[in-house]
């Protein structure tokens, strides 16, 4: 393969841009729809919603008008009609206590009509009144590419420092984008076939972006490295591939396999999402392991023809000092290490699931605006109402189920809607953890043919179950970790040791993601629960890529301790030769991530935040402090690896 892709780079070159005009086209022509729901149908939230129908189905949204001296009917009916686009349609309006703020019910087919009444309503004046509108189609998003771009102009910036050449840098940036591109074209077409939700795409560009510059940053520095020592263009080539390329494989599929981790949750619902981690991941690797080795051969010596310095071939002799210092008092930096790991990783035993709504959302929004004038008008418990299902209105009726759900604490108001349901406000919205031990109070208060459902309690079902899976999803990702690393290092000793050393820097990020979104403790008004599908998304992609690291370094470990059979030495000589092109790989993915948590969708901000978090503890306390110390401890039981010869099987043979 590498030969192929060396010896006919300019077909390699022309097949990849044959395969991204392709997908592009299909995912023009054929884009799959978007799925957000995340309702379990064999919850009772899920069978409450089935036994009801269209009647369980709440609004998409409301209108909500505001008026300090009092709405009239005439204000209503000029909003409404301002907003009566076809295919719309508006429920009776509810009125405040104060008679300041009325609440208008508001449906229509589709998100392209969700879209038109957003620009109906920014276009709106009524005199003396405010107009907002509460419901997820009508939120800001930022502009398409703004939070890709922050993130790849800073990978530039760094690339160039890093390299010192524009050519050496310019390559990692476009087999990155031509990685990405494809990856979230066959998204695109795959949705056809697997539900995957709206946001997924996302996920597709922050993943791709983050390790395929990576990947093709770590082999064109071994090629580099490679031509400065023979001159050989091919023969370079041939080396950082053989070596470099390698670690980009097996890096790749660990990311792959780590993520296909989100499947516990059912192929249904963690199918998409998990879609959506492999295509990005899948696109960069093979861009890494077949058009950049063309682009290498095709641009030869000339990759050094913009540099700025001098290059030499052995490792920073800062890292070099550092290793010495780790090899002296390996227990000393390893315990502080340790240390560290664990403060940063405390606040993730209060770690509390659920979902962002609104009031999460920037005050400049919309819904947010909309959020906050229902909450002060009809009280917090009106953004998230619960929904009684009479199964058997012969034994319970709505009226009598509406009442008994009335004197339950934590209620402020029920009152039947239909023969066969009732509707539930409580005191607090739906992101209190009061309102979740308020949905259980109900569900055990309640006779059997009443069933509790509604946006907040589907929500809570699938935090529940969600949370379930977790134990299955990290038991199947360590699995699957153990034995690829056990193939690429064969060793019994290393895998354990990385498989312990990763979970502690993913711990960690846990920490910082409960302390800055769920206790807000930066005081960017960011607290609530974390989104349900985020945990579990975050251990398997931060602990994918905790192994990207951990197979960068070990690998050159490994190849000088093949070298010399000096377990320290090669430890100290790996760490020397890769302290720079992992700083600058984790400073390019930190600052890829670091952009998306400033994304408008709470979710993904985690996400972005989470992953940049984990990305900087791993390539600084993990991968040059912890693992370094944990290695000379170690020493040469670190490659222990059972040698089953056939002396030595036919002995275990008989000891059994």
């Amino acid at each position: 393969m590498i030969r192929f892709c060396v010896r006919h780079r300019r077909l390699v070159g022309l097949m990849w841009l044959a395969l991204c005009a392709a997908l592009v086209t299909a995912a023009a022509l054929a884009p799959g729809p978007s799925h957000d729901d995340f309702s379990l149908p064999d919850s009772e939230s899920g069978r409450a919603a089935a036994l009801l129908g269209p009647a369980a189905a709440e609004p998409k949204g409301a209108i909500v008008v505001s008026v300090p001296s009092g709405v009239q009917d005439a204000h209503v009916r000029r909003v409404t009609a301002a907003l009566a686009l076809p295919g719309v349609h508006t429920g009776p309006a509810a009125l405040s206590g104060d008679g300041t703020v009325a609440r208008v019910p508001l449906d229509y087919p589709d998100e392209d009509t969700g879209r038109r009444l957003k620009q109906a309503r920014d276009g709106l004046r009524v005199p003396g009144a405010d107009v907002e509108l509460s419901g997820g189609d009508f939120a800001d998003f930022a502009p398409g590419g703004l939070t890709e771009g922050v993130g790849l102009l800073a990978a530039a910036v760094i690339l160039l420092l890093a390299l010192r050449s524009l050519i050496a840098a310019a390559l990692p940036l476009v087999v990155g984008v031509a990685g990405v591109t494809c990856g979230v074209a066959l998204l695109t077409v795959l949705s056809n076939l697997v539900d995957t939700p709206a946001f997924a795409v996302y996920l597709t560009i922050m993943l791709g972006l983050g390790v395929g510059v990576d990947y093709a940053l770590l082999i064109v520095t071994r090629h580099r490295a490679a031509l400065q020592e023979h001159g050989d263009v091919e023969r370079a080539v041939t080396e950082a591939m053989r070596t470099a390329g390698r670690s980009v494989l097996f890096a790749g599929l660990i990311v792959i396999a780590t993520g296909s981790g989100i499947l516990f949750l059912g192929p249904a619902i963690g199918g998409g999402i998990a879609l959506a981690a492999g295509c990005g991941v899948l696109m960069v690797m093979l861009a890494s392991l077949t058009l950049l080795p063309a682009l290498l051969a095709l641009i030869g010596h000339r990759i050094d023809r913009f540099a700025r310095g001098r290059r030499t071939t052995g490792g920073p002799r800062a890292a070099l000092r550092w290793s010495r210092v780790v090899r002296r008092r390996p227990g000393l930096t390893g315990a502080l290490a340790l240390v560290a790991l664990a403060v940063l990783a405390l606040p993730a035993a209060d770690l509390r699931t659920g979902w962002s709504d609104a009031g999460n959302r920037p005050v400049t929004d919309t819904t947010r605006r909309a959020h906050d004038l229902l909450g002060r008008a009809f009280g917090p418990g009106w953004a998230g109402p619960l929904v009684l299902a009479v199964a058997d209105p012969a034994r319970i009726g709505a009226e009598e189920a509406a009442a008994l759900a009335g004197r339950t604490p934590g209620v402020a108001r029920a009152f039947a809607t239909g023969e066969r349901s009732a509707l539930v406000i409580p005191r607090t919205g739906p992101q209190d953890e009061r309102t979740t031990d308020l949905l259980h109070r109900l569900r055990a208060a309640l006779p059997a043919p009443v069933l509790v459902t509604g946006a907040t309690a589907a929500a809570a079902d699938y935090a529940a179950f969600s949370a379930g899976r977790l134990p299955w999803t990290v038991g199947g990702v360590l699995l699957a970790a153990f034995v690829l690393l056990t193939v690429v290092f064969r060793s019994l000793v290393l895998p354990v040791k990385a498989i312990v050393v990763n979970l502690l820097s993913v711990a960690a990020a846990y920490g910082v993601v409960v302390a800055v979104f769920q206790w807000d403790v930066l005081g960017l008004g960011t607290g609530g629960p974390v989104d349900a599908w985020v945990p579990m998304m975050l251990f398997v992609v931060t602990f994918g890529l905790s192994m990207d690291y951990e197979v960068f370094l070990l690998s050159r470990v490994r190849e000088e301790y093949t070298r010399t059979a000096d377990a320290g030495g090669a430890v100290a000589a790996g760490l020397a030769r890769t302290a720079g092109v992992i700083t600058a790989a984790a400073s390019i993915m930190f600052c890829v991530f670091a952009a998306f948590g400033a994304f408008d969708d709470r979710a993904l901000r985690i996400m972005g935040v989470g992953l940049a978090v984990a990305v900087l503890l791993d390539a600084t306390v993990v991968r040059l402090v912890l693992v370094p110390a944990v290695m000379e401890v170690l020493g040469e039981r670190a490659w222990w690896f059972p040698v089953l010869t056939p002396r030595r099987l036919t002995s275990l043979r008989k000891n059994t």
